[in-house]
């Protein structure tokens, strides 16, 4: 018989640059060990476009809501999954990161992209 797992599946409502400020409050209440119950997802402007990476631990890479994250629990050591979004020269950082996806990318981000997200997630899981 499969082995079954509560999940809990969490998008803050705080500004990104905050994210630590909701993750804690969860992780409090739930009694988590962030080192072993906790994955993030986050984009990463310095991957290509696309590109799936999972980490156990690590820096934030200059991604604000993970820097956020690791100050506030005190630790980089906790799972995270980065999905890359590249860079745009010809915008600035922030009207990149909120620009909308053109057609071709959504279309890349449902065939391709998130499936191996989903991928990766289920392999964290059968791993906890």
């Amino acid at each position: 018989m499969a082995k079954t797992k509560d999940t809990i599946l969490f998008k803050p409502t705080t500004y990104m640059n905050l994210s630590g400020d909701a993750v804690i409050p969860l992780l409090n209440f739930y009694k988590l060990d962030p080192k072993k119950d906790v994955i993030v997802l986050s984009d990463d402007l310095d991957m290509e476009f696309g590109k799936v990476r999972y980490r156990a631990k690590g820096s934030h890479g200059g991604q604000n809501g993970l820097r956020d994250i690791i100050a506030k629990l005190g630790t980089d050591e906790f799972a995270r999954i980065k999905i890359g979004i590249g860079r745009n020269p010809q915008y600035e950082v922030v009207d990149w990161v909120l620009s909308k996806f053109t057609k071709s990318e959504q279309a890349l981000l449902s065939e391709e992209i998130f499936p191996e997200v989903e991928k990766r997630l289920e392999e964290w899981l059968q791993n906890q």
